[in-house]
């Protein structure tokens, strides 16, 4: 008998709730399944499923009648998620790559129409190297530095991680070919 009361009492749920301050000149809409930010004609989207969230004056309100464990850690996760959406719709955010070419000169170009990166002479190789990034990034090479920034922090983590792979050496030595593109600066800390 006490094994089955302690099991009803794991299995029992109380109601959870979380709450967020947007800023002023910041939209927030809280529709269905989906929380959208706005600002100075930038959009931010995220989905969420399993709660529901509500919009109050200056704040929005993350909410579960009946929440378990990992209800909780949706409404927790989605609340970092509506945080890095504020942060990056007043501040932004940033990478910094760095072109080593130790063996052969290469040369990296971004081509604004296309949206898409394109990287000559790697390793002496006749082809380019090229791959399409997201809409939402903006690209700066100065030099040897890339410098990859957006409101979004997933689509400028993408961007940066596309560059440095497309860049990622094959069947040598990575002791002796150190040629590539590395992230050496990420939003909020370097590496």
């Amino acid at each position: 008998m006490k094994k089955q009361e302690k099991q009803e009492k794991i299995k029992r749920s109380k109601e959870f709730s979380k709450e967020i301050i947007i800023p002023e000149g910041i939209e927030a809409e809280a529709e269905p399944g989906a929380v959208i930010m706005k600002k100075q004609g930038k959009e931010l989207r995220r989905a969420y499923t399993g709660f529901s969230i509500k919009k109050e004056p200056g704040k929005l309100i993350l909410y579960d009648k009946k929440a378990s464990k990992r209800e909780k850690k949706m409404i927790m996760t989605t609340l970092a998620h509506i945080k890095n959406m504020i942060r990056g719709l007043e501040k932004g955010f940033e990478y910094k790559l760095e072109i080593c070419s130790v063996h052969f000169p290469m040369s990296v170009e971004f081509n604004k129409d296309r949206h898409e990166i394109i990287i000559k002479n790697f390793l002496g190789e006749t082809k380019p190297r090229t791959a399409r990034l997201p809409e939402k990034v903006d690209v700066k090479i100065e030099g040897n530095i890339i410098k990859v920034s957006s409101c979004d922090i997933e689509a400028g983590g993408l961007t940066a991680a596309i560059i440095e792979r497309l860049s990622k050496v094959k069947s040598k030595d990575r002791r002796i070919f150190q040629d590539g593109i590395y992230i050496i600066e990420k939003p909020g800390r370097q590496i």
